[in-house]
């Protein structure tokens, strides 16, 4: 399937919300009435560009209905806020949580927006003592923000990547511990969680930012099952092929997990769900 055959806007997402969440996510909406596989996760649970995301490849396969609870560019505050997502999670045959990067996250050092993470809103009075020559205000998205700190004093930077994944750690034990029944942690990305000891980045790098091994395996056994899915060589080469965007997305897309790499997550999820359920 491609842009090309469907048209400028033929992808649409039927948004919908659920319950009191004051989130919008993508429809058609579930009966969550019925017995469901919730799935908690950013840009790639969401499906971006995508017809048919992990989510809806997984319910064809096992035919029970899979609730999407994906956000665009989500972190983990999102959700850890959202009490009726946490109650749906809790309340399903399993819950899949992908896992998210660190940096769009709250913590002691700046604040994101409560329910789009991604936006940038201010720099603590620390933060701005260890960055003197840097003005925050320049800065909307915390990407574009932790790139230049990273640029301007990686030494100073190691000190900010530290606390965020103490954050990360923090809160995911928290979500884990909230949906209380059966959990897949799925990772699911373009590259392996980084080693543990090589130190700073040197760069920011590709999401999820600033996981590692020793923090997979830190909060590993809050879940029943983890997934690692690593999209493969011919996923990576078949690039935006089976996406559906608009010539102004065409660098966004880029950017993401392509329909085959979607495949290969929900070839990996099916087989986890058929060893819980």
């Amino acid at each position: 399937m491609t842009f090309d055959a469907l048209g400028l806007g033929a992808l649409d997402y039927l948004p919908c919300r659920y319950g009191n969440s004051k989130l919008l996510f993508r429809g058609p909406k579930r009966d969550l009435d019925q017995p469901y596989v919730a799935f908690i996760g950013g840009t790639e649970t969401y499906g971006k560009f995508l017809a048919k995301p992990f989510p809806v490849l997984v319910e064809e396969e096992i035919g029970k209905t899979a609730a999407n609870f994906g956000v665009p560019n989500a972190g983990i505050d999102v959700f850890v806020n959202d009490p009726f997502i946490l109650g749906a999670a809790a309340q399903a045959d399993v819950a899949v949580i992908q896992v998210l990067g660190a940096q769009n996250m709250t913590n002691r050092f700046y604040a994101v927006h409560p329910r789009r993470n991604d936006r940038f809103v201010s720099a603590s009075s620390l933060l701005a003592t260890i960055y003197r020559e840097v003005d925050f205000a320049d800065f909307h998205f915390t990407k574009h923000m932790l790139t230049r700190l990273l640029e301007v004093s990686p030494d100073r930077f190691a000190t900010v990547l530290q606390e965020l994944q103490q954050a990360w750690l923090a809160r995911m034990r928290l979500m884990l511990s909230q949906v209380r029944g059966k959990s897949i942690l799925l990772w699911f990305s373009e590259h392996k969680p980084r080693d543990s000891g090589r130190g700073p980045p040197q760069s920011i790098g590709n999401d999820p930012l600033f996981i590692t091994r020793q923090m997979m395996d830190e909060v590993a056994g809050h879940a029943t099952h983890v997934v690692e899915v690593v999209a493969s060589p011919r996923a990576r080469v078949m690039g935006t092929e089976g996406m559906i965007f608009a010539e102004m997305e065409a660098m966004a897309a880029e950017e993401m997990l392509g329909q085959q790499a979607h495949i290969e997550a929900a070839d990996a999820v099916v087989a986890a769900l058929h060893r819980i359920l």
